[in-house]
């Protein structure tokens, strides 16, 4: 696979939920009204049609039908009235106030919302009150062009420190083999690792950039050395980042327990299983193996009280600390002859 399938320009998708801003006029969000607006046909209940349901089946059939139609009219709604907060707090909002809601809201902006709009533009009683609504949707519509541009950028931004990252194992063919050919390979992409992490740049954007790639590096099936690579970025960045704070010191005393967690922290993946048979009682060591689960869940309460919710780096860093602690159990199985 050629580093080239790393590029990720701009795609459609990422504008569909969200009007054009420079071709979608003002006065198109009428007839769009009208173009989507549902006509409701009214139903007989006492016609033909429902004395042939009639019977063992009828009353049931026409309670469904019923309970499914308040259902969905009460759904649509419940959607109704969150858009009109949300066009309510638009309108009442400062300009650095509008922008900021804007970006906590950039989801809401959906063509349901811009007929919305569209509709209690129709309804406005007054030339004054109409002519708001329209400033409205044309700053809001600005702020929404903006907020997409900047994401591709950062989408672009991101694309090209992967690729920095992975440069160092990339052949002279353009592919990315695994294990890598060169030694040394895993060294330098690792210091460049480093490097970047010091600089601020493996941020959420390049987390996610990464994430995609593997993602779609599974599930095409034909780039193992891909996928084994793009895997051993995340641990390499999850190794980086939870190393960057001891908890191995109390005072003048030092914590066995946290700083062989500490140990398995900063080692590369393959070396584990020889780090946990010497550490463990169970092996050759003096840490057992509930201690080591012990400070495995402190430091993942860490991780999840220091990191933001939901955020990939939260996700990425619970899961190398979780994988710590599934090699941990295997290796325990193992020492106790028990089958896996």
């Amino acid at each position: 696979m050629r580093i080239d399938a790393l590029c990720v320009s701009p795609s459609a998708s990422i504008y569909s939920p969200f009007p054009n801003p420079q071709g979608a006029l003002l006065q198109n969000w009428k007839r769009r009204n009208h173009m989507l607006s549902l006509r409701l046909m009214p139903f007989p209940l006492n016609s033909s049609f429902g004395r042939r349901r009639s019977g063992v089946f009828g009353s049931k059939y026409r309670t469904t039908f019923l309970c499914a139609a308040n259902q969905e009219a009460e759904e649509a709604f419940k959607k109704t009235v969150e858009i009109d907060k949300l066009i309510d707090m638009l309108r009442e909002a400062n300009p650095r106030e509008l922008q900021k809601l804007v970006v906590e809201n950039i989801l809401a902006f959906n063509p349901t919302f811009w007929v919305r709009l569209a509709a209690r533009t129709d309804t406005c009683k007054s030339d004054d009150d109409k002519k708001d609504y329209e400033e409205l949707a044309a700053t809001v519509m600005s702020v929404v062009d903006c907020v997409v541009h900047k994401t591709n950028e950062k989408i672009e931004s991101s694309t090209d420190v992967l690729k920095g990252v992975l440069k160092p194992v990339i052949d002279d063919e353009g592919e990315i083999p695994w294990p890598p050919r060169d030694p040394q390979a895993l060294t330098l992409m690792e210091n460049e690792i480093s490097q970047r992490e010091q600089e601020g740049e493996l941020d959420e954007g390049f987390l996610a950039e990464v994430n995609a790639q593997l993602r779609q590096a599974k599930e095409d099936g034909d780039k193992p050395g891909l996928e084994a690579m793009l895997q051993k970025v995340l641990q390499l960045y999850a190794s980086k980042v939870l190393s960057k704070r001891s908890y191995a010191m109390k005072g003048k005393e030092v914590l066995k327990d946290e700083q062989f967690l500490e140990t398995i922290i900063q080692a590369p993946e393959q070396e584990w299983n020889n780090i946990l048979i010497n550490g463990l009682t169970i092996g050759a060591g003096d840490i057992s193996a509930e201690e080591l689960f012990a400070v495995l869940k402190k430091r993942i309460e860490r991780v999840l009280i220091r990191t933001e919710g939901g955020s990939y780096q939260q996700r990425i860093l619970t899961e190398y600390l979780k994988g710590i602690e599934t090699r941990t159990e295997e290796i325990v199985r193992v020492l106790q002859g028990k089958p896996q």
